[in-house]
């Protein structure tokens, strides 16, 4: 074999090497695109994948792909269960998320959420029906370290905390914190659901603070916590009270 036909041979290789890669990333990468992917659920028996995101989504099963527009979930009254419900041009579908502790049938694993998914192509009779396990995706902006820097409305200063500043250092990943109540240490769970997040377990070593420290009402609002924003390098905690608690992200 000549030097030109190794090399035209290598080319062809090449080339239908990088075919494939690009025709795998469009059909597995390309629809999460700009796309935040908040809640994924799985199951066994048959496999299954669930991935719901700001505008879509996406079931794949072992015979079936289904992509779908997001819509806004059907949310109970009395129990944190959420109902995606919809019909597109192809199929129907509806999506229970329950949350309520759910054991993986083959690995163990538990998740905080039961998903129950009723499906069908339009062109069919019959719906299918898959239950399993899921969970939400915790905002990974959250995972940081942020330092209080007003507290209802009034910028804090050393005559609120004489100590050091509250501060908070977020773990996105196991959803749980750590950090500096005012005159405390403290550490928590956080629970995590779209546009919903509450700081939980919260335990404080037990030193003696004496006014004017803040420290009571800043936990007082941390507790009590159930909405956040976050942008301008700015954490911003919220709640039914009305109390506002402003951190600034430390670089």
């Amino acid at each position: 074999m000549n030097t030109y036909t190794i090399t035209l041979a290598l080319f062809y290789c090449l080339t239908i090497y990088a075919c494939q890669k690009k025709v795998v990333s469009k059909n597995t990468e390309a629809p999460l695109e700009n796309n935040q992917t908040y809640f994924i659920g799985q199951g066994t028996e048959p496999f299954w994948k669930l991935e719901i995101s700001d505008h879509l989504i996406i079931l794949q099963t072992p015979e079936d792909s289904i992509t779908m527009p997001h819509t806004p979930p059907i949310v109970a009254m009395d129990a944190n269960v959420k109902h995606y419900q919809s019909t597109t041009s192809t199929d129907e579908y509806l999506i229970q998320l329950n949350q309520s502790t759910c054991s993986n049938e083959m690995s163990g694993l538990t998740s905080p959420y039961t998903v129950n998914i009723d499906y069908k192509k339009l062109s069919g009779s019959d719906f299918k029906s898959l239950k399993g396990c899921g969970s939400y995706i915790t905002d990974y902006r959250l995972h940081d370290i942020w330092v209080l820097d007003v507290f209802n409305g009034k910028k804090i200063t050393k005559t609120d905390f004489p100590n050091e500043f509250p501060t908070l250092e977020i773990n996105s990943n196991s959803n749980t914190f750590l950090g500096f109540a005012g005159c405390n240490r403290m550490n928590g769970s956080i629970f995590y659901e779209k546009d919903l997040l509450k700081f939980q377990n919260i335990a404080t070593t037990k030193m003696m603070c004496n006014p004017p420290n803040q420290e009571f009402g800043f936990l007082n609002a941390l507790r009590s916590t159930i909405h956040y924003q976050i942008g301008n390098n700015q954490l911003i905690l919220t709640n039914p009270g009305n109390d506002t608690l402003i951190f600034k992200k430390i670089d």
